[in-house]
């Protein structure tokens, strides 16, 4: 999964993804100071995994991963190659999901680009550029369709969707808030379409917004109102609170968490809302050589699951010995698990649940 971080210049964008990957990006009281997007590789926090390496004590652990890329501060302009603006959108538009960064905090210290603070302001700035980008790809899309309707009539109805997209833009709104079917959101993906990506919106906060309340900040609100008619994700955040953290070792992170009224990172928090944007799961394996977890679709086959691992194993695909994460550890061990016929043979038409423990047999 890979997840691209965007936002004005001086939001907190580099902030985040410095604490979130520890990857130690440039982060400057400037715009442009993230000029090639710099990219961070984050583990996916899974307590199962843990226990299972408990359980197993393996050669080798290997949890998910997620691709963080920050992508420089985007100004008014992008879309016709203002700042850094080509580059910008073409790295967005490799990504499977956006993480949108938008100021909610006051800071005298620290220059808005825009001279005040107004997250509504800020992400139609972007949402402006993004949309004048997919309008290019969009009405090519339209010509071509044109085209094909002068061989074939049904090509009428794809037509009318797309006109109604292109309104939608004409009225500064994204791909994703149009209403669609499912054929229509079907058809709507095989345009590459920047407004149509999934999209988070990270309300920056600042630490005394945690203390007293996120809903007591107007800006954080104002998000939450453009991300439910966007059909978008919104996650409160303090980029300030993700980099005191950053460098602490899990029980003090667990204690300054507690003393804030959280039970959880900016991080996790953030890896939990992305895998429920997307529309994922992990299953497990485990065993002395390794314990590891495999990120999959919801609504995954055993075959397609097992094909994650390697190709033969999907080719070859016999049946798959399944037992789910919480019958196992009630048991304490697998030949326990099995005694007790908790340990079931599933075939091909099986479809793969979050937390399933499974071992494939295959034949090439």
């Amino acid at each position: 999964m890979k997840l691209g971080i965007v936002g004005l210049p001086n939001v907190g964008k580099s902030t985040l993804f410095n604490a979130i990957t520890n990857a130690g990006a440039q982060s400057a009281n400037y715009p442009f100071c993230t000029i090639e997007p710099n990219v961070g590789i984050v583990s996916v926090p899974d307590k199962r995994l843990d226990k299972l390496a408990e359980m197993y004590e393996p050669e080798k652990f290997t949890p998910a991963t997620i691709e963080f890329v920050d992508i420089a501060g985007l100004v008014k302009g992008a879309s016709k190659g203002e700042g850094l603006g080509n580059k910008f959108l073409s790295n967005i538009r490799e990504v499977d999901a956006v993480v949108h960064v938008v100021r909610c905090f006051e800071n005298d210290d620290i220059i808005h680009v825009e001279g005040s603070i107004d997250p509504a302001r800020d992400i139609e700035t972007i949402d402006l550029e993004l949309i004048l980008s997919d309008m290019e790809v969009l009405d090519r899309r339209i010509d071509k369709t044109k085209k094909m309707i002068k061989a074939d009539k049904k090509y009428q109805a794809e037509l009318e969707f797309f006109e109604r997209v292109r309104e939608a833009f004409d009225a500064g709104l994204p791909a994703r808030s149009v209403n669609c079917t499912e054929e229509e959101a079907e058809l709507l993906s095989t345009v590459n379409l920047l407004t149509n990506k999934p999209i988070i919106f990270a309300a920056n906060m600042s630490e005394s917004d945690f203390v007293n309340g996120i809903e007591s900040n107007p800006g954080y609100l104002a998000v939450k109102k453009i991300a439910d008619e966007q059909h978008a994700a919104v996650l409160p955040i303090c980029a300030e609170i993700e980099a005191e953290i950053s460098g602490m070792d899990a029980e003090e992170k667990e204690l300054f968490l507690s003393d804030m009224g959280l039970t959880e990172s900016g991080l996790d928090r953030l890896i939990n809302a992305c895998y429920s944007l997307l529309g994922l799961i992990s299953y497990l394996t485990a065993g002395k050589p390794e314990v590891r977890a495999w990120t999959i679709k919801k609504g995954t086959k055993a075959p397609q699951a097992a094909g994650k691992i390697h190709s033969d194993f999907e080719r070859g695909f016999i049946r798959a010995e399944v037992i789910a994460f919480d019958d196992l550890m009630a048991c304490g061990t697998m030949a326990a698990a099995k005694e007790k016929g908790l340990v079931r043979s599933e075939g091909k038409e099986y479809v793969m649940q979050d937390g399933d423990i499974v071992l494939f047999r295959f034949n090439v």
